[in-house]
């Protein structure tokens, strides 16, 4: 791996560490009188190694382990904690008015500075315990010129970034199958990321996989995850003694009616690497063509290739955003304009579910987990 690539992949680890040592030099500054401070260089390392056993980098060269799983996503839900409970309170002070003389005034200004300092914490709790386990129905209806007459209302259900590990069962990934079989699609699609790592529960989540069901076929793409596990192999194999078909750099022709719709699958596509090179020959002139590929960073590639419709997933929706001026932070958008919804380049469309697991921390905020319905309208 080139060093480019190497920073690259690590680079949201990498700034979370920077945010974690410059938060806990502000405390150390702002409060050097205090004796209380003498745990925040502890604070600083439990976040710092939250973070660095997140890399890529790291975590490759470790064994697998339920306890060391749960205790860097602890680690790292501390680093994100306090960097937003840090972050919150230096503008609380900068902008904060004058104290009132009133001393009630006083105490219940006091009380909401408070509340609103404590608020990342918070905000991280309600992700971690209820907001990553509230899976929504997402239905999408993409109007698309020149759609085929009898591909109009053709129901495509899409899952994606499973990720089962010690964040998520067999019982967890069940209302996920169920929610895309109530759907009745015509076919439903598994766009990579069933596993995080070598020794998560891959059987487990095939073996839940088994229960898709749809009218012309389940079809899937393999997801840097994995690449990571080495399973892109294994994973195929098992999955098509059951009907699902992995398609890697191979394309399926279903049709409906007069109708003929292409469906064609890649492997990851590694970034800074070209991207769907040699992949426009799996397409067929006079069909409507649709790719899978796990990174959504392909869909300027694409369009320039005349694919009708691009399915991805990858970033989770961002996993944990934040809203402003009708906006969204998050450390996805520091990787890819493409994180989550419908994104259209002249006659080619995109859409990036937000998908089911999570990845380095038990949380979601402002991106719960998702199986979407994607209905293609004719306009």
């Amino acid at each position: 791996m080139g060093m480019t690539q190497s920073i690259t992949r690590n680079l949201p680890e990498l700034f979370g560490m920077l945010m974690v040592v410059l938060c806990h030099r502000i405390l150390l500054q702002r409060f050097a009188e205090k004796s209380w401070t003498r745990w925040l260089p502890w604070s600083q390392w439990i976040g710092l190694a939250g973070l660095a056993f997140e890399m890529p980098l790291v975590w490759q060269r470790i064994p697998p382990s339920d306890a060391l799983t749960w205790i860097r996503g602890i680690a790292m839900l501390w680093a994100m904690a306090f960097t937003g409970v840090t972050i919150v309170y230096v503008i609380v002070r900068r902008f904060s008015p004058a104290p009132p003389v009133n001393a009630g005034r006083r105490a219940l200004l006091h009380t909401a500075q408070t509340a609103i300092v404590a608020a990342p914490a918070l905000a991280l709790g309600y992700g971690t315990f209820y907001e990553r386990r509230k899976l929504i129905p997402m239905e999408v209806d993409l109007k698309i010129a020149g759609l085929p007459k009898d591909l109009d209302g053709l129901r495509l259900a899409q899952l994606s970034d499973i990720h089962m590990s010690s964040f998520l069962s067999e019982r967890d990934l069940a209302p996920a199958i169920d929610m895309a079989n109530n759907y009745r699609p015509h076919i439903t699609l598994v766009t990579g990321d069933l596993i995080t790592r070598d020794g998560d529960p891959l059987d487990a989540c095939l073996n839940e996989l088994k229960r898709l069901r749809a009218e012309a076929g389940v079809f899937g793409c393999h997801g840097n995850h994995e690449i990571y596990a080495n399973s892109e192999r294994y994973t195929s194999e098992q999955a098509a003694k059951f009907g699902l078909r992995f398609l890697r750099y191979e394309a399926e022709a279903l049709r409906f009616g007069d109708a003929r719709l292409r469906l064609a699958g890649v492997d990851y596509q590694r970034m800074h690497a070209p991207y769907l090179i040699g992949a426009d020959r799996l397409q067929q002139t006079g069909a409507f063509n649709v790719l899978l590929s796990h990174n959504p960073d392909v869909f300027e590639a694409a369009s320039a290739q005349n694919w009708d419709l691009t399915l991805a997933g990858h970033t989770h929706g961002g996993q944990v955003t934040v809203e402003y001026l009708n906006q969204h932070l998050n450390l996805a958008r520091f990787l890819t304009p493409y994180v989550y919804g419908h994104y259209q380049r002249e006659s080619s469309h995109l859409y990036v579910t937000r998908g089911i697991g999570t990845v380095g921390v038990p949380a979601r905020i402002g991106a719960p987990p998702e199986v979407a319905l994607i209905r293609l309208c004719a306009t």
